[in-house]
């Protein structure tokens, strides 16, 4: 028999063929067709984690925003056993992370469990495919120390500011982002209410006005107690401070502070990556391949252009020419974020090294990741004591900000942290999403090496001493026998790569450090692992780990190097320490 259409049918044909496409997921049709499955990317606690503080807020991060109605106590439970831990849950929408805060504080040195069900759903209805557990364990302590405002910007009594001022305060830890609003933050000139948008970042606030202050005007900035850290501790009291603007009119306009090279440099290296520092923060928008120049006589350079902080950077798409002279401009273009433009093009000029001698081995570019001596996908958490990060920056990349654990007691001097949730400064994601581009360029670069040819080794490399070359294993790596000693026999450009397809360990003790000999710098030796590296216990380490999944340093592990991993985590075990090369 014939069936007539019928429009009735129509509606349930079209329900059908959005069940069909909603569901695809788990047939990875829909991935297909150009959408994405909802994963959660990481949690704080992280899985496995121990001695976390009982008064801990718990938060789960997403890939993609999820439908705020599906985010709830029914999805999402922590449990003690088999007990429930009652809660508060809030996920509003506009990001990609939940947080879970207990009623009453954890109970002491036990196991918690955490489960988000299936019926976590994107805004399409996409469900996560598998329910997700991890567990964690608590500690014995309480997190009691109440937060306080370092320094603020203008500084109290400040004179002179500057009518596109955005005013910010740092705190002395991270703080709950949802507490940093127009309720603890707040400009008032005189009796009348600043208008102006609210961010947090790492531990800085930032107020932006609406529109530029006033002239010669006095105004009052205030964070108040409303403001808490992730354990709920707010600030003892009030924080207060006052600053004056300039009696001009005229909008200040931002400018070029610093370049590197610097105008008129010689002698710069091949690989360079240019930089540019202004006065103010800009508008990342702004700051493209139109208005960050470099070019050779009349050839433009190619290269890729990111923002961040107060610096734009430029990265070379091909090594510089030797012995060349570049010239580098930012244009009226780059505007600050109240739409000032700088007053005339920067133009600066810089020569690149006259004579090159080419390494024997195949130079492993790392470009823009190079400024950090951690990088990673999804953790970077300090487990236990006062680690130290020297001259290198911290980064987290698709991973958020609550991703990254221990800091403080874990210090970064002359650096910072940098996570792909961060609002301010502006152009960080884009700037991490290049560096770990960059990072995975390198390793592919540092796998795939071939000239000159590897020497195979296998098992156990300590008490070896190696000359500059390229070194490949079949399998797994250690050092554990006795130190292994690089020597460049007297060539500070000699370069080591050592390939290795699964996991790379360093044994502390009796040996399993690196030495460097006969003029080998650190920075010239790369670790590719294509799983995981572990630095061993007091184990003294050189050279670069770009690492597939994740990166270990056991306790009281020293490296001079980096540790860059492109999927997974970075552990600092229990006070260590990493120098820049």
């Amino acid at each position: 028999m014939k069936m007539k259409t019928n429009k009735l049918w129509l509606p349930i044909l079209a329900a059908l063929l959005m069940a069909v496409l909603f569901n695809a997921c788990k047939k990875d049709k829909y991935v297909a067709l150009g959408g994405k499955c909802p994963v959660v990317e990481s949690t704080n606690p992280i899985n496995g984690e121990i001695n976390v503080q009982r008064n801990k807020i718990i938060t789960v991060t997403f890939n993609e925003k999820m439908d705020p109605a599906t985010i709830n106590l029914t999805s999402f439970s922590l449990l003690q056993g088999s007990i429930k831990v009652l809660g508060t849950l809030t996920y509003d929408g506009t990001g990609v992370t939940m947080s879970f805060a207990p009623t009453t504080t954890l109970a002491p040195n036990e196991l918690f469990t955490g489960r988000l069900t299936t019926a976590a759903k994107d805004p399409l209805g996409n469900a996560l495919q598998t329910d997700y557990i991890w567990s964690f364990q608590t500690g014995s302590t309480l997190d009691t120390i109440r937060p306080f405002v370092i320094s603020t910007d203008p500084i109290n009594t400040a004179t002179n500011v500057v009518l596109n001022k955005i005013i910010s305060a740092n705190f002395s830890e991270q703080m709950n982002p949802a507490t940093i609003s127009g309720s603890s933050f707040k400009i008032n000139q005189g009796s009348t209410a600043i208008a102006g948008v609210i961010t947090y970042t790492g531990t800085n606030a930032y107020f932006t006005p609406s529109s530029n202050l006033l002239p010669g005007s006095i105004y009052m900035a205030t964070i108040t107690t409303a403001a808490k850290d992730l354990a709920g501790n707010s600030m003892l009291a009030n924080y207060t401070w006052s600053f004056s603007t300039s009696t001009s009119t005229t909008a200040i306009s931002p400018s070029v502070i610093a370049t590197d090279p610097t105008n008129n440099q010689t002698g710069v290296a091949l690989n360079k990556i240019i930089t540019a520092t202004f006065s103010t923060q800009m508008d990342p928008l702004t700051i493209t391949g139109s208005t960050f120049k470099i070019d050779q006589g009349t050839t433009p350079i190619t290269g890729s252009v990111s923002y961040s902080g107060l610096i734009a950077t430029f990265a070379p798409s091909a090594l510089l020419i030797s012995g060349s002279i570049y010239n580098a401009t930012i244009t009226t273009g780059a505007k600050d974020l109240m739409g000032n433009p700088i007053n005339l093009d920067y133009v600066w000029t810089f020569s690149t090294v006259s004579t090159v001698t080419v390494p024997v081995l195949p130079f492993v570019d790392l470009k823009t990741v190079a400024r950090f001596g951690i990088i990673a996908g999804v953790g970077v958490s300090n487990n236990a004591g006062f680690s130290v990060i020297n001259n290198m920056d911290v980064g987290i990349s698709p991973g958020v900000r609550s991703s990254v654990t221990g800091f403080p007691p874990a210090t970064i001097v002359n650096g910072a942290i940098y996570a792909s949730d961060d609002i301010l400064p502006p152009g960080t994601a884009a700037m991490l999403t290049q560096a770990k581009a960059d990072l995975t360029a390198a390793y592919l670069f540092a796998e795939a090496a071939t000239s000159p040819a590897p020497v195979t080794v296998a098992g156990d490399m300590g008490g070896s001493t190696l000359t500059p070359g390229i070194y490949k294993s079949a399998s797994t790596l250690l050092i554990q026998a006795g130190d292994l000693t690089l020597d460049a026999q007297g060539d500070p450009n000699a370069f080591w790569v050592f390939q290795i397809p699964s996991a790379f360990t360093t044994v502390g003790g009796a040996g399993g450090n690196v030495i460097l000999s006969g003029g080998a710098q650190a920075k010239n030796v790369f670790w590719q692992v294509g799983s995981s590296a572990t630095i061993g216990d007091f184990t003294s380490f050189k050279g670069n780990i770009l690492a597939l999944t994740s990166v270990t340093m056991n306790s009281g592990a020293v490296a001079t190097g980096r540790m860059l991993c492109i999927n997974g985590a970075v552990v600092l075990t229990s006070t260590n320490i990493i120098n820049k090369p």
